[in-house]
């Protein structure tokens, strides 16, 4: 969950509001206890691939929906008879 940082802190402790972001914190910054804006981590040398282990445990705690899967067979057992 992001931390709210209000623009007086931003203004006041910028240094310390960047290394939080260098840490991969994620912001909210705030006027009056109002959210404005989202700040984040630039995410730009991201590796685009999932580990396996992650993909498994992902696939485990939210499978497809039994209906896509239906889905899903139908297609491929019509693609396999053409």
């Amino acid at each position: 969950m992001a931390r709210d940082v209000s623009i007086r802190e931003l203004r006041n402790a910028t240094s310390a509001v960047v290394a939080e972001l260098e840490a991969g914190e994620r912001l909210t910054l705030t006027v009056n206890r109002r959210p404005v804006a989202d700040i984040l981590p630039h995410a730009e040398d991201r590796d685009p691939w999932v580990p396996a282990a992650e993909l498994r445990r992902i696939a485990r705690e939210a499978p497809a929906d039994p209906g896509l899967l239906a889905d899903l067979a139908e297609i491929r057992g019509a693609e396999l008879e053409d």
